[in-house]
């Protein structure tokens, strides 16, 4: 009997047995200890195109910005000649003296009195006055006029036509001789802006002729640039309004390509941005074209603002152009034939986002939608936006903010971009080499209570862990697993949000053994985690919940409202990081001596079943499985053995075969138990076990022959196991797996040598026996054994398992087959 216990070991090594090979270690984790996956969680797109989606957490009274809204050339400004300096005049503390002595006979003569009718005060230049005040618009925009000698410069430039000496009036389309006014009084200049309508057609037209062509400047880089405006902008510029005029059809393709040949003369005389003096001028132009209501016309007219580097409101209403010509699908083309993307991603490089926050924001929102789309998608990496976004991230990390303010607006685009962005096989190694994992690391710290730009992040780290270097550039981020509980902690009904962040742990975890310690030593792990399972847990689909006063207070939540599924999605991914976290040596034991936490997996056997939630079912038992491993004499699963035998049956007698494999590895586990074993020949079990061995599933068989293995330490085992034909069974799953896979030989033969009593009894016909002989003695030599082996790498492991777990276990049951006097 010393003899047949040091031969008949259990299936399942204590954890102190020596590992001298690796063969042996992969036997180890094949036999007990498995990683477990999932699918990573599905997010819808959303089915239109808004700053906001339907699942966001901001409503209006957040100060949400607006999706839609009309734009028109009014509502751009007339003058953008230079930005504001922002800097205010100091009042002056002393009263000005006149250069006029005054005259006290006669005051009328030194000083002007106002009007005193009230009719006269509407008339002539406070009527001037009054237009001027009112917002720029259409009509109040004033048309560019030239010089006597424009038309026959017209002639000079190539592909123009010649163009009469009438101009086309903003406001009606009619055209309006050029006649000299006036000469303006000192009074009437103080009262008029540069560019800007002030009068009389008589007047606007002088003072605008000595605006465009009066030649103020000596240097010869002045007149150079006088004479190229007179030359070719000025005629352009012309040309613009007059083919704008027309409202054909065919216009819309001349007013593009005028536009582009203005960009192109203004890049190569290097008048773009500032530069050039009169490009309040060139802007006029270009804002009246936007009221033609082309997308086509309308990115080319904004691409040239951008260009011209327009601030304040028109960059802003710029912006707005540009998002808008963004949320319809069928204009991703148009945006793939135009430089504009360059453009934006100037515009998220440079501009502050204190002051031009709201710009920025429709900024990258437009750059949300675009990276929706595949082919632009490659367009915006080709380009560099990783980089880009980076810069912003770290502008947008040092602005003072508060929840649902215009930083906050502007992150929620950015990650949604970068979200989409992840998509990409080729943004992996830009998103590691940007350091954008760390940098939104920050951003979760800054911006934790915002659902929107916390889920949009997770989202990018679900999406992101499962590929190796980016796993491991997350894992290292000091303080991420703190950072991800505390996360699921204060957004724990947001099941969106919470899957996701499971999701990314259960990936660290899954690959990474250092992580596994890291977080299951962070402050309140357990308490947490197993919080969240007991909210998600869906005990009101049984009538009583006995296992609800061992959980503690300290790991409740509310319950959530989810549905069923999305509340068995959140189980899925929790249980899976459990089962990954009790892989860890130091992990393992204290994770199975925690009672509530066997004590949830059991009560999710029991709550649920096969056909609604098996992958959950699976996990679960897959997690017990691992937590078995570490099971002492009065650990809590010791305690439970029954309980938990009794419920692997709901998974073996499913029609799930990833249930019934998970079951058969835990019953594995189990079986150690005396009483166990007893349990699983009572309930047939074991009939199921003989069954499964002609499944040709290898994996299938292995875990099947661990049970075996155990059982046939019980001569009241044998018997039944020889009744339901285990030794011819085990025989064909020798020859006909057994070559490929020596692992599972190895088990065989054990079972074998444990069904036939250690070679001292013989439960095998004549012929049986002599097959098995005949199979041994084959596999026993080495080159009949690797013989069906190519692979250098795998030959090598083949070879590992054959000579340390399948040859030692052979021989010991050849000699049994071969003692004298055995029968049959």
């Amino acid at each position: 009997m010393e003899t047949k216990h040091e031969i008949c070991s259990p299936f399942l090594p204590r954890r102190n047995a020596l590992r001298k090979t690796s063969a042996e270690i992969v036997s180890e984790a094949r036999q007990s200890l498995r990683v477990q996956s999932t699918l990573r969680p599905f997010t819808p797109r959303d089915a239109q195109r808004q700053l906001f989606g339907r699942s966001s957490a901001r409503t209006e009274r957040d100060n949400r910005p607006p999706s839609t809204f009309s734009l028109h050339a009014q509502n751009f400004d007339a003058s953008d000649s230079r930005p504001s300096s922002g800097t205010r005049l100091v009042p002056l503390d002393h009263k000005p003296k006149f250069p006029v002595e005054c005259n006290t006979e006669d005051p009328s003569k030194t000083f002007p009195k106002p009007p005193t009718d009230p009719a006269e005060a509407r008339k002539g230049l406070v009527g001037s006055r009054t237009r001027l005040l009112r917002a720029g618009s259409l009509t109040t925009l004033p048309p560019l006029e030239g010089h006597t000698h424009v038309k026959e410069r017209l002639n000079a430039v190539p592909g123009q036509k010649q163009q009469s000496a009438k101009w086309v009036s903003s406001a009606d389309h009619t055209t309006v001789p050029r006649k000299p006014g006036p000469r303006r009084t000192a009074s009437e200049s103080r009262l008029t802006q540069p560019g800007v309508d002030s009068g009389p057609t008589e007047c606007r037209a002088e003072r605008k002729t000595e605006l465009v062509y009066g030649d103020n400047t000596t240097s010869t880089e002045g007149n150079a640039e006088s004479l190229l405006w007179n030359d070719v902008i000025a005629p352009l510029l012309h040309q613009l309004e007059s083919v704008a005029a027309g409202g054909s059809e065919a216009s819309l393709d001349r007013l593009c390509d005028l536009c582009d040949g203005l960009h192109g003369t203004l890049a190569e005389a290097d008048m773009l941005g500032r530069r050039c003096k009169r490009r309040s001028g060139i802007l006029r132009t270009l804002f009246r074209l936007i009221d033609l209501n082309s997308a086509r016309l309308n990115l080319h007219i904004a691409k040239l603002c951008l260009a011209l580097c327009v601030s304040g409101n028109n960059l802003l209403n710029i912006c707005k152009l540009i998002f808008q010509i963004g949320r319809s699908e069928s204009n991703d083309i148009l945006f793939q034939n135009n430089s504009i993307i360059d453009l934006l991603l100037d515009v998220l490089c440079n501009e502050d986002v204190p002051a031009s926050g709201e710009a920025l924001l429709y900024c990258v929102g437009t750059l949300k939608f675009l990276s929706g789309n595949a082919a632009v998608l490659r367009l915006l990496l080709d380009k560099n936006c990783i980089s880009a976004a980076q810069k912003l991230l770290k502008k947008l990390c040092i602005v003072e903010d508060t929840n649902f303010t215009i930083a906050g607006h502007i992150l929620v685009q950015l990650t949604a971009t970068l979200r989409n962005l992840a998509d990409h096989p080729e943004s992996r190694p830009l998103f590691v080499s940007f350091s954008i994992l760390p940098e939104l690391c920050l951003v979760l710290r800054k911006h934790c209570k915002d659902q929107d730009v916390c889920t949009n992040i997770s989202r990018i780290y679900s999406k992101l862990s499962s590929y190796s270097e980016c796993r491991f550039a997350l894992a290292q981020t000091p303080g991420c697993y703190q950072l991800f509980l505390e996360l699921l902690s204060k957004h724990h009904q947001k099941q969106d949000l919470v899957v996701r962040i499971l999701f990314t742990l259960g990936n660290i975890t899954a690959k990474i053994d250092e992580s596994r310690q890291q977080l299951f030593q962070c402050n309140s792990c357990m308490d947490t985690l197993l919080g969240l399972y007991n909210s998600y847990q869906r005990k009101d689909v049984s009538p009583h919940t006995p296992l609800q006063k061992c959980v503690p207070s300290s790991c409740r939540y509310p319950a959530s409202s989810v549905s069923a599924q999305e509340a068995d999605d959140v189980l899925v991914k929790l249980v899976r990081v459990l089962a990954n976290m009790c892989i860890h040596p130091a992990v393992g034991p204290p994770l199975a001596n925690n009672t509530t936490c066997l004590q949830l997996l059991m009560e999710t056997l029991e709550l649920r079943s096969v056909q609604e939630s098996e992958e959950l079912m699976v996990n679960v038992a897959a997690t017990i499985n691992n937590l078995s491993f570490y099971q002492e004499e009065d650990s809590p699963i010791t305690r439970n053995e029954l309980t938990i035998a009794k419920l692997m049956l709901k998974l073996v007698l499913s029609s799930s075969m990833d249930g019934m494999l998970e079951a058969t590895r835990v019953y594995g586990n189990l079986s150690q138990s005396r009483d166990v074993r007893e349990f699983i020949i009572q309930n047939k079990v074991h009939r199921f076990l003989v069954t499964l061995l002609d499944s040709k599933s290898a994996e299938m068989c292995f875990s099947a022959c661990g049970v075996l293995i155990n059982l046939a330490l019980d001569p009241p085992s044998r018997a039944c196991l020889s009744l339901e034909g285990a030794s011819a069974k085990l025989v064909d799953c020798l020859r006909d797996l057994g070559p490929g896979d020596w692992q599972l030989a190895a088990h065989v033969c054990q079972a074998m040598w444990n069904l036939t009593g250690g070679g001292s009894e013989t439960r095998l016909d004549t012929q049986e026996r002599e097959s098995l002989l005949e199979m041994l003695t084959t596999y026993s030599d080495e080159e009949e054994a690797l013989k069906w082996t190519e692979n250098e790498d795998v030959r090598d492991f083949h070879r590992a398992c054959w000579e340390s777990q399948f040859l030692p276990v052979a021989q010991k049951l050849m000699t049994g087959l071969q003692s004298p006097g055995l029968t049959a």
